[in-house]
């Protein structure tokens, strides 16, 4: 089976619960403090591994204990982290995030997860990666390290996998290298101009985005679910999302496009994957915090849920 390939961020999260969102210089009691490892990439790797997938991560990290336990971590799910970088010139990334009646504020302090330049990227693919391999990324990591991350996986004939969080402008050639976006209302409006309310306004902003070059386009949709287009032209595929009972919505968002890069890695359509990470992301909403919430693939089978319409 093919492997995924992860070039992301690792951060600790800081994590703390309050009965309301803070105002503008207000100071208010929280509860329930967590600290849980997290970053985009490590969460998306834990998610992959979970759900069956052959996973290897491209990182750095300080080399501190924050640091330790990120990469521990992910060992212990069975992701390979021979490619993670440990520097003593910065710190491990941290996350500071507010929870409130399931909904979060996050901020991020990056660390060590800019510190890979894009021929440090270029050489860990080299190393690792096999053509048929999925590559996935994300916005958390330097912008060059991460174009020059999928012009080379693309080019070495991995299917690549884009999720722009946080969004931010990409040159129009580099879309031409992304085999799939995954991407939300929000980021969606950010990268091409386009805000998808409906399912005239998704269809519109996927055009856009395949007329750039991009060959697949998931737009997630919150309580709404996911829409998706296999290709410029098809009629686009609906997965619902599961009503259940919101604990902490941290990690739902990485669970979903792990469980993209897991199914396409295991041979799975868009649809079946896109319905795999609608009922994993569900599961994980009902736990609290980012990696320790995301299920294994026994647990989302157990559910029984389907979700495709």
């Amino acid at each position: 089976m093919a492997r995924v390939i992860i070039f992301g961020s690792m951060n600790m999260d800081l994590s703390i619960e309050c009965d309301r969102m803070p105002q503008a210089g207000e100071t208010l009691s929280g509860h329930d403090f967590i600290t849980n490892p997290g970053g985009k990439g490590a969460n998306q790797a834990v998610a992959a591994s979970r759900l069956g997938a052959s996973v290897g991560m491209i990182a750095a990290v300080g080399a501190d204990g924050f640091g330790n336990e990120l990469v521990a971590t992910l060992e212990a799910v069975g992701v390979d982290c021979t490619k993670v970088t440990r520097s003593s010139e910065t710190s491990t990334g941290v996350a500071i995030i507010v929870r409130s009646a399931g909904d979060n504020r996050i901020v991020l302090s990056a660390g060590a997860n800019h510190l890979l330049s894009s021929e440090d990227v270029v050489r860990a693919l080299h190393a690792v990666a096999e053509p048929g391999d999925v590559f996935l990324t994300q916005g958390e990591c330097d912008a060059e390290a991460t174009l020059a991350g999928l012009h080379e996986a693309h080019s070495m004939g991995l299917y690549t996998i884009l999720n722009p969080a946080p969004a931010r402008p990409m040159p129009d050639e580099a879309w031409a290298d992304v085999d799939l976006v995954c991407l939300n209302e929000t980021e969606c409006e950010l990268m091409c101009g386009i805000c998808p309310t409906d399912e005239e306004g998704c269809l519109k902003a996927a055009s856009r985005l395949q007329e750039l070059g991009v060959r697949s386009v998931v737009i997630t949709l919150g309580s709404e679910g996911s829409i998706g287009f296999e290709a410029a032209g098809d009629k686009p595929v609906r997965v619902g999302a599961h009503k259940v009972e919101i604990v902490d919505t941290t990690a739902a968002g990485d669970t979903y496009i792990g469980a993209l890069a897991a199914g396409h890695a295991a041979g799975m359509s868009l649809v079946e994957s896109m319905a795999w990470g609608s009922a994993a992301s569900a599961l994980t909403v009902g736990k609290l915090g980012a990696q320790q919430a995301i299920p294994t693939a026994a647990e989302v089978e157990a559910t029984g849920w389907k979700c495709c319409s």
